[in-house]
C-alpha cells in the first residue's frame, strides 16, 4: 500500500459512495430501470455518442450497478473497470468467451471450479478453441506448455476444492511477455486478500454469491480488468447482455461493507478449526494453505494478506454409513453448495482431474466455517468425528 492510499478495510466502507448517486443518504438507492427518458432531441443524442456517461437503458446499469461495479474496482489497485453478471459462472463464461476465438489454445489449472471445466470441454470445445488442462503446481515451467496459439492462461489460486496455491504473480509476468492473457477466479480470497490486478492478472474473476454478498440470499459475478484488457471485455460484455439486477446489487453492497470484518472472523476460524481438525484421529490430513506443512504455504504467506473460511479434510478409510454418521449429525454445519456465508457448511467432495491424478483412501470433506462461535464449530466437528470412527 502506497502512501497516502487508504487501507482495503477503509476502501471497503467508502468505495462506490459517490454524492450524485446517494443524493444525501448513507447507502445508493435502489433503481430499477428498463427505460430511461431523454426530455430533448439534443439530450438522445448526447447519450448515444457517450452511452456510459449517465442514464441510457437498464442494461447499462443505474447508480445502485454503478456504485457496486466503482467499489469493486477500488478494490483491485491499478484496475480500469469492472462488469457485473447475474451470477459466478456467467462472470467466467464471459471472461472466457471475451479473451478467445477459434483456433485459439488456453491452458487450464487442473483444479478449477467444476463449472469452469464443463464450460471448457462444451462450449469453448464447439467453438474449436482448446483446452489444455495443466498441473496447477507447475509455476514459471508452465513456460514450456505456451504455443504460438496460446491466448489465455487460467488460474484458480488457491483452488476451491483442493486448495493447491500458484505462483500467480510468476505466470502472470511469464504470461504477459509472451503476449498471453491471465484470468485468475479470485472467489476464495477476493481482492482484499490477494490484490490480483495488482499482482499482474489481467482479468480477475469474483463468485459475489459468496464472501461479496456475504449472507446466502443472492447470486451475482463480476470481472475487474487491467487498462489493456478493460475496453475488450468491456464489448464483449455488453454484447452478451449479461447484467445484474439491482436488487441483488444492492445486496451485494451491503455484503461488501462489512466484508473486511467478516474475513478476518472467517479465517480465524477456519485456522482455529484446521488446527484441532489435524490431531483427531479420525483425519488423514487436512488441506490448507496457512498450515505450515502445506505444500502451498510458502506461496500463501508470501502473497496474501489473510485467509479466508474454506480448506478441506481427507478422513481416514471408512464406508457410507460412518461418512453419513459424521455429516448427518452436525449441528452447526449445513450440507450445501456454495461458501462465504455467514453459516457454516459441509460438503462431501470428489474432486475432477484432467492433467494430474487426484485419489484419496477416505472420504473428502470441504469446510467452510461461517461467523458462529469457533469452539462451538470445533465441538460439533469433533463429534461428528467420532462418529465416524464409532
Amino acid at each position: 500500500m502506497s502512501a497516502g492510499e487508504d487501507a482495503p478495510a477503509t476502501k471497503l466502507v467508502h468505495a462506490g459512495r459517490r454524492p450524485e448517486w446517494t443524493h444525501g443518504v448513507v447507502n445508493p438507492p435502489v433503481y430499477r430501470a428498463s427505460t430511461c427518458l431523454f426530455e430533448t432531441l439534443d439530450a438522445y443524442e448526447a447519450a448515444s455518442r457517450n452511452p456510459d456517461a449517465g442514464l441510457y437503458y437498464g442494461r447499462r446499469g443505474t447508480p445502485t450497478q454503478w456504485s457496486l461495479a466503482e467499489a469493486l474496482t477500488e478494490m483491485e489497485p491499478g484496475a480500469a473497470g469492472t462488469h457485473l453478471f447475474p451470477s459466478g459462472v456467467a462472470a467466467i463464461a464471459a471472461a472466457l468467451i471475451a479473451s478467445t476465438s477459434t483456433g485459439d489454445h488456453v491452458l487450464m489449472a487442473d483444479n478449477v471450479y467444476e463449472p469452469t471445466r464443463a464450460m471448457a470441454k462444451a462450449i469453448l470445445a464447439r467453438s474449436g478453441i482448446e483446452t489444455e488442462f495443466y498441473n496447477p503446481l507447475i509455476c514459471a515451467d508452465i513456460a514450456a506448455l505456451i504455443r504460438p496459439n496460446t491466448r489465455v492462461i487460467y488460474l484458480e489460486s488457491p483452488g476451491s476444492l483442493t486448495f493447491e496455491v500458484q505462483d500467480v504473480p510468476a505466470i502472470a509476468a511469464l504470461a504477459r511477455a509472451r503476449g498471453v492473457l491471465t484470468i485468475l477466479d479470485n472467489t476464495w480470497a477476493t481482492p482484499l486478500l490477494f490484490p490480483a490486478i495488482r499482482r499482474g492478472v489481467d482479468l480477475s474473476v469474483q463468485s459475489l454469491t459468496k464472501y461479496v454478498v456475504g449472507h446466502s440470499d443472492a447470486m451475482m459475478g463480476s470481472v475487474t480488468a487491467a487498462p489493456d484488457a478493460w475496453p475488450t471485455f468491456r464489448n464483449t460484455a455488453l454484447r452478451l447482455g449479461q447484467t445484474a439486477a439491482p436488487d441483488d446489487s444492492a445486496l451485494a453492497l451491503r455484503g461488501l461493507r462489512t466484508l473486511a470484518v467478516r474475513m478476518e472472523r472467517h479465517g480465524k476460524t477456519a485456522l482455529a478449526l484446521a488446527e484441532v481438525l489435524s490431531n483427531h484421529p479420525a483425519v488423514d490430513r487436512v488441506i490448507c494453505p496457512a498450515l505450515p506443512g502445506d505444500p502451498g504455504h510458502a506461496l500463501w504467506k508470501r502473497d496474501f494478506s489473510g485467509y479466508a473460511s474454506l480448506f478441506a479434510i481427507v478422513l481416514k478409510p471408512g464406508d457410507r454409513k460412518a461418512l453419513a454418521a459424521c455429516v448427518d449429525g452436525l449441528r452447526h454445519f449445513g450440507m450445501g453448495f456454495s461458501f462465504g456465508g455467514y453459516e457454516s457448511l459441509v460438503l462431501p467432495v470428489q474432486p475432477l482431474r484432467t492433467a494430474t491424478r487426484w485419489q484419496t483412501d477416505g472420504p473428502m470433506l470441504r469446510i467452510h466455517c461461517g461467523l458462529e462461535d469457533a469452539q462451538d464449530l470445533i465441538a460439533d466437528m469433533n463429534a461428528g468425528l467420532d462418529r465416524y470412527l464409532s
